[in-house]
């Protein structure tokens, strides 16, 4: 799956975020390189290395899928909602998992 994501500058913070393949939940990755549903976990990436995380992400498909960057701060809050899955990554899902009503 892909869509068009607004182009972030090399300089601005951003976090990688993507969908956990067992789960379907939104996961983001920590700065060991991790992946938490924890967003106050969030690693926050520049420049090369944002890069690189990013395309780390892309090969690990069978854990995760759909890696993406999303805007953050330096200390990894969230900040970029241009779009209506920013704002559903950022807020949890709109609806409940399981049979929790």
């Amino acid at each position: 799956m892909s869509s068009v994501r607004p182009k972030l500058k090399p300089e601005t913070p951003k976090a990688v975020t993507a969908w956990e393949t067992a789960t379907g939940r939104t996961v983001w990755m920590t700065a060991d390189g991790g992946w938490t549903t924890d967003t106050s976990k969030i690693g926050a990436f520049t420049g090369d290395e944002a890069e690189e995380r990013l395309a780390g992400a892309a090969k690990q498909e069978t854990d995760i899928n759909d890696p993406y960057f999303m805007e953050v701060t330096e200390a990894g809050t969230i900040t970029g909602r241009e779009t209506l899955r920013e704002t559903i990554r950022a807020n949890g899902p709109t609806v409940t998992y399981g049979d929790k009503a």
